[in-house]
């Protein structure tokens, strides 16, 4: 939708036939395309497979990265100041349309406690974060026109995806919500909880991990997990688990030789074994789809590599969901150099700026050239 073509992404369009007529059509009563097949057809049509032989040659240091941030960014108030742009309007109008239910409202007002919940919280984040394209295509469309890969955090590997045309807009918010309910519904059946783990290098995170685990075995917790879910930079991870295992974690940090935990914003133990339920209905919607290659590299949470074609992303995306985020792994990969090569601008689009953060940790001399379009 966003990049499904060559032209929303590389060619003089951009995305301006995106902003001006797929969206806008739903919801003026007086265009032909708010009929709903009318609609359909349009949707089919951006869908169409992509020319990969457009692209022209780009000086590397004139290229651009995009990375997208994952559940856990939200906040009430967030795509605020992205309204004065009449594209990132015209994207949630689609999503509201597609949804059923006004998503921008619960950005803007909340309550925080509606906002956080995994099924409000993973559209809110990807719905922004392609809403700070139009932003970025605004301001400086050269980005938009020159972007070589793309990567995102979670969730934000779907909207990675969206962007990089492998998956419809329209689609991919429906694959979200989802993903988003099977997770929320999983989060509901055993507390969990995830926490930023800071740690030296005397530190055995995992034999932590594992003395959590057997604290909560004995005392009949059942079925307990605890267990790195996040690979974010030297000395740091998330770890994620059965509630109990984190209170424990935090309880015995000091002779643990743990230096700092602190609880995210989220509802449940993502990217472990807890979220297993959730695999099976994600995987039965995202079959459903009709991908495609991407047109640029986007990089797999699951083994931090570039996917290949649509058929990998069909095998790897649904392992993401009970596997750990290997971040500090893709970041290493997507920011490889010869030495004295020049590094691509990066943009991190999206609420927050912790992927901005991380890469300083991660790769100081790429972060240089970063810079975050906030939703």
């Amino acid at each position: 939708m966003f990049a499904v073509r060559r032209t929303r992404v590389f060619g003089n369009l951009s995305w301006s036939r995106w902003s001006s007529d797929a969206v806008k059509a739903t919801t003026d009563p007086a265009s032909p395309l708010a009929d709903e097949n009318k609609r359909q057809q349009l949707l089919n049509e951006l869908a169409e497979p992509l020319d990969q032989k457009r692209r022209p040659a780009i000086d590397p240091k004139e290229t651009s990265v995009m990375l997208f941030p994952g559940q856990g960014t939200q906040y009430v108030g967030m795509a605020k100041d992205l309204l004065r742009f009449p594209g990132a309007r015209q994207i949630f109008e689609l999503a509201n349309h597609v949804l059923k239910y006004d998503l921008l409202k619960i950005c803007l007002e909340g309550p925080r406690e509606k906002l956080n919940r995994t099924e409000h919280a993973q559209l809110a984040v990807m719905v922004s974060s392609l809403a700070a394209l139009e932003q970025l295509r605004e301001e400086r469309p050269q980005a938009i026109e020159n972007c070589v890969a793309a990567a995102g955090f979670s969730l934000g590997e779907i909207t990675a995806l969206v962007y990089a045309g492998a998956m419809p807009f329209d689609k991919a918010v429906k694959l979200v919500q989802v993903r988003a309910l099977a997770m929320q519904a999983a989060c509901d059946r055993a507390a969990g909880g995830m926490a930023l783990t800071l740690y030296g290098p005397d530190t055995n995170l995992g034999d932590a991990c594992a003395k959590a685990q057997q604290w909560c075995l004995d005392r009949g917790v059942e079925s307990p997990y605890c267990g790195i879910a996040n690979y974010m930079y030297p000395h740091c991870k998330v770890v994620a688990g059965n509630v109990e295992a984190l209170e424990f974690l935090e309880k015995n940090a000091k002779v643990l030789k743990i230096r700092r935990m602190k609880r995210l914003s989220v509802s449940g133990a993502f990217h472990t074994p807890l979220m297993q339920s959730a695999v099976e209905p994600f995987t039965k919607a995202l079959k459903s789809l009709r991908l495609e290659d991407p047109i640029i590299r986007v990089y797999s949470n699951v083994d931090g590599k570039p996917y290949r074609n649509a058929k990998n992303i069909l095998s790897q995306l649904p392992k993401q969901i009970v596997r750990p985020v290997k971040w500090e792994q893709i970041l290493h990969e997507m920011y490889e150099r010869k030495q004295g090569a020049e590094f691509p601008r990066t943009f991190e689009c999206g609420p927050g700026k912790g992927l901005l953060q991380v890469l300083e940790k991660v790769n100081a001399k790429a972060a240089q050239s970063c810079l975050n379009v906030s939703a």
